[in-house]
């Protein structure tokens, strides 16, 4: 069996923000030489497929590492002492006003494992009630919720709007549940 396995030797924190911290590691290889690792250590998120009227709910915001606007799936970080459930659950109200009776946990992934640990659950919801007194948007939060078609989504992410990937996984997933769907009534 191969050894893969890299071996810590020195790290230093570069900086220390509010979701994120930076290191460097120097490292040892399985061979002996040495190498360095660029690190971002990032609280980990949760994400909510869920679907209104047959369309997928979506949220519109800013997004400034990439300066426009993305059209994204509700999802947000896990706090402290919150579980990846109990954040979707809070994400998707305080983003689009609505709660689910039902949920499943999909998937949950690293997004960038090269450099990143952040890792992201996907829930899957159903049975979805507006509520008149949502949770509060964070303070610098601006959102525009929207719902989606199939089609409206998959031009979107052909025209570059929908970018992310926890988005683009969902509407992969959509689309293989409707292909499963189908293959069983005509199966």
């Amino acid at each position: 069996m191969v050894n893969f396995e890299e071996r810590t030797i020195e790290e230093t924190s570069i900086y220390k923000g509010n979701i994120t911290e930076y290191v460097v590691k120097t490292v040892e290889l399985p061979d002996g030489r040495r190498a360095t690792r660029e690190i971002v250590l990032h609280d980990d998120a949760s994400a909510v497929i869920a679907f209104v009227d047959g369309k997928l709910l979506c949220v519109e915001q800013f997004r400034k590492p990439l300066e426009r606007t993305s059209i994204e799936i509700p999802a947000g970080l896990i706090d402290k002492g919150e579980t990846p459930l109990e954040a979707a659950q809070r994400e998707l109200e305080e983003e689009t006003a609505y709660q689910a009776k039902n949920w499943s946990e999909v998937t949950s992934f690293y997004n960038t494992p090269g450099f990143c640990n952040e890792k992201l659950t996907i829930f899957e919801v159903s049975e979805l009630v507006a509520v008149d007194n949502p949770l509060a948007q964070d303070e610098d939060e601006n959102l525009r919720v929207m719902t989606l078609t199939l089609e409206e989504a998959w031009e979107l992410m052909e025209s570059g709007r929908i970018c992310d990937s926890k988005t683009v996984f969902a509407l992969f997933y959509w689309k293989m549940k409707q292909l499963e769907t189908k293959g069983t009534h005509h199966g």
